[in-house]
This record gives C-alpha cells, sequence and structure tokens, in this order.
C-alpha cells in the first residue's frame, strides 16, 4: 500500500523531525504529503479519521494540534492529491469567517525537517505531476496563488506606456504609478499581473551573460494599503516553498542595512537562519525612482546554487552561485526636497519575480535561455541554419540566445503598435530586429531567404498566456518583420560595399568608421574585426569602445528609469477632491457647478485667483469633454454669479480620469473655491468635434473594407475643424483606394445611420467585434459607439468615451485631404469634414483659378501645363550644372603650375572661388587625372561667410602610402568647424567658418608633408 502511495504523489519527500506519517485511507504508515519540502504533512498514527487541509484566503493549509501554527499549500496541491484518489475532505466556509475542515476531520500536524536538493524535484514532481515545471505553468501558478488570496488579476499593460517619462514599459509596477503617488484612486486592494517588459540598456549583455534580457516577464503582486512587510514576506515564502516549490535551505535572503522590522519578520515569522540573511546598504537594497517621492526598503529573495559552500564567505553578487528571483519593495516613504523620508499614509507594496530567472531555476537550466520560454526559438534558429543548439561554439550559441530573446521583444513591441523607424520605439525595434538578421547571418542562415517571421511564430504561439492579442495580430506582426529583414539586407550590402572600400585602402579601420558601419549598416564589431583580419588590417577597438559608449550614454538618458516626482498637485487633488461628474454627452452642454479647487500657474492650490492669472479649477460636475481618445478638449467659459469668468481653453484629466482640470484665464473679477459658476461648452467648437470624431470611425471601418482586416489605428487627433488618423500599411495608397474609402464614408453619411452608444462588460464589446482605440486603457465596463443602419447592421463599432452625432447626416460629407507616410508602415491619412468641407473646396478652387490665370490655361490643362514646364526647368538646371563644371575645371587647370613634391609625391593644396560642392569635387577629379597617380589635389571654396566645402582627390601612389583622403579631409574640416570624409582616394567634407580656411590649408600642407615622410 505504501508503493502505491508513492505512485500516487511521487518521489517521497524528507520525514519531518517531529512526526511519524500515516495515510488514514489507506491504513498504514506512508511517506509524508509533498506539499513543502521542509514542512510535511503529517497524519495520526491512529488511522481513525481523514486528514483536514484548511484554506486561508483561498490557499490550503495544514493545522497543527492546539492552536500550532498553519503552514499553507496551494489550491493547486490539494487538487492533485483529491485527483490522486487521497481523502482529502474539501473544506467549507461559513458566512463571513474561514474556512473549517469537514465534519469528522483530524487536523495534522506539521514538522520543521530540512530537505536537500533531492526534495525539491520531490516536492515539484508532486504538485506537477512532471520533473520539471513549464514556464506557462510557472506563470499561472503565480497568478492562481494570488488570485486565490484576494488578489484581482489585471491584465499586462501595453509596452507603450501612457506614461511620459518613460519610453517604453520596463517594469510591473508602471500601470500602477498614479496609484503609488497618490494620483489615481485605487479600484482594488490588492491584485496581481504578469507584466511584459522590454529594457534595452544592456542590449550588448544579451547572450552574453545567463540572465540579460531585452524582453522578459515579470511576475507581480501589488498591495495599495492593504497588507505590509510581514504579509508580503509570508506570502512570498508561502509561494516560493510549497508552490513552486523550492528547497528552503537554498532560499538566501537581503534585507536593506537599517530595516530592522523585515530582518525580523524573516528570521523569527519565517524562520529563515540569521546567516541566510543579508544587510545590503541603500544602492542594492532601497528603492527610489528619483531625487523625491515614494521610496522604501526593499528584500530580495535569492536561490543558492552552490549550497555545499556554506555560508562563510558567501556574497550574494556572485552571480555563478545565486540568482535573485524575486524582489519585494516596501514604499513606506515620501522623500522632500530636502531629503527627509516622511511615512506614507497607505504603504504599498510592489513586487517583481522575473519568470525567466524562476524559469531557470525550477527547470534546471544553466542559464534562462535554455528554458523552454526561449529555447524552442533558439531550435527554430537552429534549423533554419541546419544546425543543431549542441554541436554549436560559444559565439554561435550567444547568437542563438540573441536571435531567441530579440525575436520575443520584437513581436511584442511590433504588436502593440511600434513599427520599424530611425526615432524612438521605432528605432529600439529596427536596431533589435537587425542584430536578428544579423546573428542569423552568423549562425549560417541562407541568404536570400527571410528567416525573422518562422521564429516570430514561435513566440506567438507561445504569447496567448502573456498577452492573448498578439496572437490576433501575427499577421500584421509577421509581414511587418518581414519587411524590415528586406530592407536591413539591402542595407547591409551597402555596408559590405563600404567595408570594402575602407579594407581595400588598407592600414587601420578607425574607431570612428568601425562604429559607422555598426550604427548605421548594422555590422557588430566582430564581425568587421573578423573580415579585417582576413586581410591583414586591424581595426581601432579602443576608439569603437569610446563612440560606443558616448551612444550607450545618450540611450540610457532615454527615459530607463520611471519617473515618479511629476505633478505631486495631482496626488493632492485626487486624496482631497471628490471625483468629477461628466455630465456633457448628447446635446447637453450647460450644467450649473461647484469649484472644488483652484491651482495657480505654480502648481499650487490656492483659495481665490484675480483677473489675468492663470488657473486649474476642479468642478463637481462637468460638461466639459477632457482630452482622451484622441478626442481634444473643449473649450468654453466657467461664469460666476457675481459675474467673475473663466476662459477655458483646454480641459485635461487628472487622477486617472477622475479629474477634469479646466485650463484656462480668469478673463473678469476673482473666482474663489466653493462658488457656484455656470460652465458652457463653446457649442460650434464641441459639434466640429462630435462631426469629426465619427468621421474617424468610419474612416477606420472604409480602410479596413479597402485595405483588409488588419489595418489596425496607430494614433489619432480629433480637432473641431480636422482630424488625423495614423494605421499601419506597408505601402502608400493609390489614388483609386483613397477614392474608395472616400466613397464609402459619404455613403454612411448619406444613409443617415443613427449613432448607437451603449455601455457594457468588456468581453462582451470584445465578443460583439467591437474595435479597441490604439494606447487606450479600458476598465470592466467600457462604452461602445455603434454606427447602425435603418437595417440594423452595424457600419462600426468601437470602444470609445468621445463625443459623437447623433445620426451620420449631421457629418454632411468627409474630404481626405492628404495620404502620406510618417514612418516605416505606418500612413497617416488627414481629413476634413461638416462645414470644413466646403472651405476646403473652396480654398481649393481660389488656388486653381489662380494657377489658371497666371498659366493663361484652362483648369483641365493646369496639370499637363506645369508637367512642361517642369521639365523645361530640369534641362536647363542641367545645362547650368554642367556649364559650371567646366568652368571649375577650367579654373583649377590654372592651378597646375602650383604642384609641390615632397619625396616624390605631388600636391596641390589651395583654394578657389565661387564654386558650389558638386563642381569642386568634379574639378579635383579631374586635376588629380590629369596630372597622375602621384598627385594629390585638396581644394577649399567659400560658398558663403558661414559655409566651407572641402575635397580631397588621391592617385593610386598615395594609396600605397597608406595615404586615406577621408581621414585627410576630415582633419582639416574640423579646422573649419565643420566634418565630413569619404573613401581614400576620394573625400569631401564641409565647415562653418570660412575664415579659418588660410589656417585650414596651411595646416593640410604642414600634414601631407609629415605624412610623405
Amino acid at each position: 500500500m505504501a508503493d502505491k502511495f508513492k505512485q500516487l504523489t511521487g518521489k517521497v519527500a524528507a520525514r519531518a523531525h517531529n512526526a511519524t506519517c500515516w495515510s488514514s485511507s489507506l491504513g498504514s504508515p506512508a511517506a509524508a504529503l509533498p506539499l513543502s519540502p521542509s514542512l510535511a504533512l503529517a497524519f495520526p498514527k491512529r488511522p481513525r479519521k481523514p486528514a483536514v487541509v484548511e484554506m486561508n484566503r483561498g490557499g490550503v493549509a495544514v493545522g497543527g494540534r492546539k492552536g500550532g501554527l498553519f503552514h499553507y499549500a496551494t489550491t493547486t496541491a490539494a487538487s492533485a492529491m483529491r485527483s490522486s484518489h487521497l481523502r482529502v475532505p474539501a473544506p467549507t466556509r461559513p458566512e463571513g469567517g474561514k474556512l473549517r475542515a469537514p465534519k469528522g476531520a483530524t487536523r495534522a500536524k506539521v514538522g520543521c525537517g530540512s530537505s536537500s536538493s533531492a526534495d525539491v524535484a520531490t516536492a515539484a514532481s508532486a504538485a506537477t505531476g512532471e520533473e520539471a515545471m513549464s514556464g506557462a505553468e510557472i506563470r499561472r501558478r503565480f497568478i492562481d496563488f494570488y488570485v486565490s488570496r484576494g488578489h484581482k488579476q489585471l491584465p499586462s499593460s501595453s509596452l507603450v506606456p501612457d506614461d511620459p517619462t518613460v519610453l517604453l514599459t520596463i517594469a510591473g509596477m508602471l500601470q500602477f504609478k498614479p496609484i503609488f503617488l497618490g494620483q489615481e484612486k485605487k479600484k482594488y486592494d490588492c491584485c496581481t499581473t504578469t507584466q511584459k517588459c522590454v529594457r534595452t540598456n544592456d542590449i550588448e549583455n544579451v547572450g552574453v551573460t545567463a540572465r540579460h534580457h531585452t524582453f522578459f516577464e515579470m511576475l507581480g503582486n501589488f498591495s495599495f494599503g492593504d497588507y505590509f512587510k510581514k504579509g508580503a514576506i509570508r506570502y512570498a515564502w508561502e509561494l516560493c516553498t510549497t508552490v513552486f516549490p523550492l528547497d528552503p535551505q537554498r532560499i538566501w535572503v537581503s534585507v536593506f542595512e537599517d530595516d530592522d522590522e523585515s530582518f525580523e519578520i524573516w528570521e523569527k515569522v519565517v524562520g529563515v537562519p540569521r546567516e541566510r540573511i543579508v544587510r545590503m546598504g541603500e544602492k542594492d537594497n532601497f528603492w527610489s525612482s528619483g531625487p523625491t517621492g515614494p521610496c522604501g526598503p526593499c528584500t530580495e529573495l535569492y536561490y543558492d546554487f552552490k549550497p555545499e559552500l556554506g555560508p562563510e564567505g558567501a556574497d550574494l553578487e556572485d552571480d555563478d552561485r545565486f540568482i535573485e528571483f524575486y524582489n519585494l519593495v516596501f514604499m513606506q516613504y515620501n522623500r522632500t526636497a530636502s531629503g527627509e523620508l516622511e511615512p506614507l499614509e497607505a504603504k504599498c507594496v510592489d513586487t517583481g519575480m522575473g519568470l525567466e530567472r524562476m524559469a531557470q531555476i525550477l527547470q534546471g537550466k544553466p542559464n534562462n535561455y535554455e528554458t523552454d520560454l526561449i529555447f524552442p526559438l533558439i531550435e527554430k534558429a537552429c534549423s533554419l541554419a541546419g544546425k543543431r543548439y549542441s554541436d554549436l561554439d560559444e559565439r554561435s550559441r550567444q547568437a542563438c540566445k540573441v536571435i531567441g530573446d530579440h525575436t520575443r521583444a520584437v513581436v511584442y513591441l511590433i504588436s502593440d503598435g511600434v513599427t520599424p523607424s530611425n526615432i524612438g520605439r521605432g528605432y529600439i525595434v529596427r536596431r533589435l530586429l537587425r542584430r536578428v538578421v544579423l546573428k542569423g547571418r552568423l549562425l549560417g542562415v541562407p541568404r536570400g531567404e527571410t528567416f525573422t517571421p518562422e521564429v516570430a511564430k514561435i513566440a506567438v504561439e507561445m504569447s496567448p498566456g502573456c498577452d492573448p492579442e498578439v496572437r490576433q495580430n501575427e499577421q500584421r506582426v509577421l509581414a511587418e518583420m518581414a519587411r524590415e529583414e528586406q530592407r536591413f539586407c539591402k542595407t547591409l550590402d551597402r555596408g559590405e560595399a563600404i567595408l570594402e572600400d575602407l579594407l581595400a585602402a588598407g592600414g587601420e579601420v578607425s574607431g570612428a568608421d568601425a562604429f559607422m558601419l555598426y550604427d548605421t549598416y548594422g555590422f557588430p564589431l566582430e564581425i568587421t574585426q573578423e573580415l579585417a583580419w582576413e586581410r591583414g588590417v586591424a581595426v581601432d577597438v579602443a576608439g569603437f569602445e569610446t563612440a560606443m559608449e558616448e551612444a550607450r550614454l545618450l540611450s540610457r538618458s532615454a527615459h530607463e528609469q520611471v519617473d515618479m516626482t511629476l505633478n505631486d498637485y495631482e496626488g493632492d487633488l485626487a486624496k482631497s477632491v471628490q471625483p468629477t461628474e461628466f455630465c456633457g454627452y448628447g446635446d447637453n452642454l450647460r450644467c450649473d457647478a461647484t469649484i472644488l479647487a483652484i491651482v495657480d500657474e505654480g502648481k499650487q492650490r490656492v483659495g481665490s485667483s484675480g483677473e489675468g492669472s492663470k488657473v486649474k479649477v476642479v468642478l463637481d460636475r462637468t460638461t466639459f469633454y477632457a482630452e482622451s481618445g484622441g478626442q481634444v478638449g473643449d473649450k468654453g467659459s466657467l461664469v460666476t454669479s457675481s459675474g467673475a469668468r473663466i476662459d477655458v481653453h483646454d480641459v485635461q484629466k487628472a487622477a486617472g480620469g477622475l479629474l477634469h482640470l479646466h485650463e484656462g484665464v480668469v478673463s473678469a473679477g476673482t473666482v474663489s473655491t466653493g462658488e457656484s459658476v455656470s460652465a458652457a461648452v463653446d457649442e460650434t467648437l464641441r459639434r466640429g468635434c462630435n462631426a469629426h470624431h465619427t468621421s474617424t470611425h468610419l474612416l477606420q471601418a472604409a480602410l479596413k473594407q479597402v485595405l483588409g482586416d488588419d489595418v489596425c489605428q496607430a494614433g489619432s487627433i480629433v480637432k473641431p475643424d480636422s482630424l488625423r488618423f495614423d494605421f499601419n500599411y506597408p505601402e502608400a495608397m493609390t489614388a483609386d483606394q483613397v477614392r474608395e474609402v472616400e466613397r464609402l464614408v459619404n455613403g454612411w453619411v448619406a444613409e443617415r445611420n443613427e449613432i448607437v452608444v451603449e455601455e457594457m462588460p468588456i468581453a462582451e464589446a470584445k465578443a460583439r467585434g467591437a474595435t479597441a482605440m490604439f494606447g487606450e486603457k479600458y476598465g470592466e465596463t467600457v462604452r461602445v459607439v455603434d454606427v447602425v443602419s435603418g437595417e440594423g447592421k452595424s457600419a462600426s463599432m468601437e470602444l470609445c468615451g468621445g463625443t459623437h452625432v447623433e445620426r451620420t447626416q449631421e457629418i454632411r460629407g468627409l474630404k481626405i485631404v492628404s495620404e502620406s507616410g510618417i514612418a516605416s508602415g505606418i500612413r497617416r491619412i488627414e481629413a476634413v469634414a461638416g462645414d470644413r468641407v466646403m472651405d476646403y473646396l473652396g480654398a481649393t478652387d481660389d488656388i486653381v483659378k489662380t494657377l489658371s490665370s497666371q498659366l493663361k490655361t484652362k483648369r483641365e490643362e493646369i496639370v499637363p501645363r506645369i508637367t512642361t514646364l517642369m521639365g523645361d526647368l530640369r534641362a536647363s538646371q542641367a545645362a547650368v550644372a554642367k556649364l559650371k563644371e567646366e568652368l571649375a575645371v577650367a579654373k583649377t587647370a590654372a592651378l597646375a603650375g602650383k604642384v609641390s613634391e615632397v619625396n616624390g609625391l605631388k600636391a596641390v593644396i589651395e583654394s578657389i572661388d565661387d564654386m558650389d560642392p558638386k563642381s569642386l569635387s568634379v574639378a579635383a577629379q579631374q586635376l588629380q587625372s590629369s596630372l597622375g597617380e602621384d598627385v594629390a589635389v585638396v581644394l577649399v571654396t567659400k560658398v558663403s561667410d558661414k559655409k566651407v566645402s572641402l575635397v580631397a582627390a588621391f592617385g593610386g601612389d598615395l594609396l600605397e602610402k597608406e595615404m586615406h583622403a577621408g581621414k585627410f579631409v576630415s582633419s582639416m574640416a574640423e579646422i573649419c568647424g565643420g566634418k565630413g570624409g569619404g573613401r581614400p582616394n576620394l573625400a569631401q567634407a564641409g565647415g562653418t567658418n570660412a575664415a579659418k580656411i588660410e589656417e585650414a590649408l596651411e595646416f593640410a600642407r604642414a600634414q601631407f608633408y609629415e605624412q610623405t615622410q
């Protein structure tokens, strides 16, 4: 029977020191139930009654007799025991009380024995039914653990944060920042999330170290004034030692050096030996996101890979031995501008567990990359290259790790609406994807094959547990990756040509050139070095690293830290002022309200403000729409009973949307807190916004019909006089497509479709097919705007909190003004609707009339006439350019007599007047060619007082001496306040200080003499 028990529960866990373990249902001695590797569930020696498990906030607990210490196991573990036919009756919960044991059950006694590393496998096996716990299972268990303890599960927020202080979502706490700052009232006492994050400040370490990533998942639990240190620490310990479970003897803890409270909880409540609790300084264990604002100590959990080394001399920063996997931050202070720490009224907990790190531990892998969260992508890359990971050398393995890591980041970023470009977030996507392509080439993926989408498909397949929307966006993600890879391959070919020129010149490849190849053309230093080595050419690595560090410093300054110091007045308002009631939908544009707060220009709350003052006013209710969802805030006026007036020019949301800040100027009298006002929205401007906002919805629906369902919004602005709509699409729309979109929208407008607005649960809205707005955050209940025809058909259905017309006929018409590209894969439509259509058509007609008059031609002949004129102009410009070049050659021919000779090499280093840069270059090449291969021609011309052009043309004999025209002319340009460079035989540069021309020429002559020695 004991054997049968072993088969049901896995390998035998270590017996508790103070209990003999029996299974009363089996009637014979048995091993301890593997709920915890250190705290075994023991049964009474007399097999009479079934064992009991007690529940605490949804989790299973085993209790000791006579008030003994309870140790909690998970619901998952209890379910596993029941499914194995162990007699563990389900607990019951009396109304308002905790869960209690079933009638007739006996409480089990808890032991405090130690466990070996084998116990970890035993416990994990019993809990999951398999030897290694998958990343998906780790994620699920973490979330289930905290949900069962009263936490609200919330979805991951977008990687594009609603926060101007950071470029990307870099931490799990970011979506809760307004709550931590007191700027937004909490909706839940505690919650739990798995947050997708991207960090790029240490991109060079990806694949090199065991744990650096650009993309990672942060599992977190958060308390907003509910539990604090004791609760957070006990939860963390319970989770780590029972749910996953880890060997308690391998867990070390760090605490802030002055945080005696946390130290005591770990030692006396949890029972961690003092020698495994390490006090660390502010740098490691005190969290703050800026010089002022919320802050507090943190405690971190570390896993010990080498416990046999013992505690003596242990260093938690030893990455070979320890890995930090769970961080608990206790926000208990507010740091003032003077540096004082003031206790917060509501203490909060912010925690983060790295999913990839926990997977490394539980799956027994040497690094995060070989866990089941990343390794499937690596295996796919290897198969595309026709190789096996196990056969690769270290360099190729690093390439595989970069491919796996970066592909995940790119997939999630593109899914969240970021497309490759040369600025901001788009540059990050481009850089990461280009590194993937380069590493693929290094690995041996055949050229000409687009491979990144194939690897990305694996990431998409694995995405639902983190972000279900990635799978919905799969086609768009894969198409964007394919386009960017193809573009980059062309860039790589150009970079290879430049590198070939640099190597052909001989000598050393400068650090600046090596970095240019890296930054502009995507060549890693190691590839440049390898190709240079094959040609016997050195690379200035020190110069490259200097340039790299300068770029890295710029990158790190781009919002890699969460700023928690902005708009402190919002936190004060959120705590002391009731939420603003918005009552401005439909035709309700006026209401009576009371002033609850006034904020002056210096962001200080004041009791009153006089004429001329710039203020922000909070009302108890308002008809003014606050900017959100792309729609601008209303304008209008607030007038008191005494005649004082505020002209409102904008309205913004604060405190997470709970408050409306009416921004304006006191134009008459004095306004005071507590006064009643008449709030009136500018009706004309609001109706303009209504027409353009509904038009935006119809525009998106039409684009989906014409271009395909993959089209989705990438941003919008709705103003009273125009709209702007950004959307993803890989190429310019044709004129026919633009006309078809206009036809569809205007057809819906003419049908007098009704705008139906409903509120419903977000799940129901999505099930009906409602489209979400890009970058918007939604609650559990959403507002759905549906454009419905007389037959009940929906032309457009979107989640939207904006204002709209009641029937489409109010729009009267829409005209697309322009369609253009604003970034790679992102198009922009600008359009006008309503009265503005006639204004636009009238202005266009005026232009046509003017052109017709000036060109003395009919309206229908304007375009052909302009085409003819443009052709004539281009021909004239070409003729002028040719004459300039011929004149330049003639002028420089006179310089042939000014050749100087040094050590068998000749040079013409002179200035020449009145030449444009292109003519100067042609003239220098002509003169050098006519004088021979042993001549260098260096010319400088003054284009204007603030513009200088320089050119150097070197013959073949100088190249054999390892002289370089690009480096030569670059040094001259620096004297004239400029820069430049080029190939070894021909280079051009520019400057900004014409007064330095003679100095630059003297320097050039001296430099030529020195280089020919």
